[in-house]
């Protein structure tokens, strides 16, 4: 039925509680087989979304993310591929093994990542290259990919990047990674330049220190973990869980006018220039 010309057209922007939900909402998530990939994964099906996640292997982590995934009722699915290879390699074989399994995908999150790192002196041009590939690379391409068809077919496309507090504050020995997450909030803006124009929302999520199978050290080493709860405000090292709401929110019909930014999910540790000594 046409809308009356005598009444305002309706506010795109006009705020609905059920604006939160990804009800009918179809998502690749790459990593999204442990850490805070798992816990958006569980965390997008329960809001209704169907997804696709993007793993390197097929181990008792990607089932048990799995089988989260599936006791919501949603649909759930699981690829390998190794993003730390040149997209060139693995790109095309993927798409087409995601339209294989989910075809109509309308949602990307770029989780995909690693810090492994070595001191500057000793960096080798293959572990830089595949950090970067992995971080940076990996998502460039993918973003584009998805873009092509979502123009193609009118698609309002979204894409979560995440992202890391690295991009902003520099961490001894963590060259690469900082280099990557630091190109992943530049490439988020730049993304936005050239996709909000045709619809296509792009943001990203910079979470602090979380606790997942890469920041083990937190939990094996006391010391490690009360240093870094002295250097965030709210004095937490939360689960992945504390990542989901934001990384929900980010791609929901609430953050629609939300293009090309980057959302610190950090305790507040971004924010404090010279955290003051533990007690003695």
């Amino acid at each position: 039925m046409p809308s009356d010309p005598t009444q305002p057209p309706a506010d795109p922007f006009a705020f609905r509680p059920d604006g939160f939900r990804l009800d009918g909402r179809r998502i690749v998530l790459t990593g999204g087989t442990q850490g805070v990939g798992a816990a958006i994964a569980r965390g997008v099906t329960l809001a209704g979304a169907d997804v696709v996640l993007i793993g390197l292997r097929r181990d008792a982590a990607a089932e048990a993310t799995l089988d989260a995934c599936r006791q919501t009722g949603r649909r759930a699915e699981l690829l390998l591929a190794d993003l730390s290879e040149p997209p060139a390699i693995w790109l095309d074989d993927l798409m087409k093994q995601i339209d294989a399994v989910l075809p109509g995908c309308d949602t990307l999150i770029n989780n995909a990542g690693t810090f492994i790192d070595v001191p500057y002196l000793e960096m080798t041009a293959e572990r830089y290259e595949k950090t970067m590939n992995l971080n940076v690379s990996a998502g460039y391409f993918l973003t584009q990919a998805f873009a092509k068809r979502w123009v193609a077919d009118s698609i309002a496309g979204r894409v979560l990047f995440t992202g890391s507090i690295n991009g902003f504050l520099a961490e001894p020995d963590h060259t690469a990674y900082d280099t990557s997450k630091g190109a992943v909030a530049a490439m988020v803006r730049s993304l936005c330049v050239s996709l909000a124009p045709l619809g296509i929302r792009v943001n990203s999520m910079a979470p602090g220190l979380v606790r997942t199978p890469l920041t083990d050290i937190v939990n094996q080493d006391r010391k490690v973990e009360s240093w870094m709860q002295a250097h965030t405000p709210n004095g937490q090292v939360p689960s992945p869980d504390a990542c989901v709401g934001a990384a929900i929110f980010l791609i929901s019909d609430v953050a629609e006018h939300v293009h090309g930014q980057t959302l610190l999910v950090d305790g507040g540790m971004s924010t404090w220039q010279q955290p003051d000594p533990p007690p003695t």
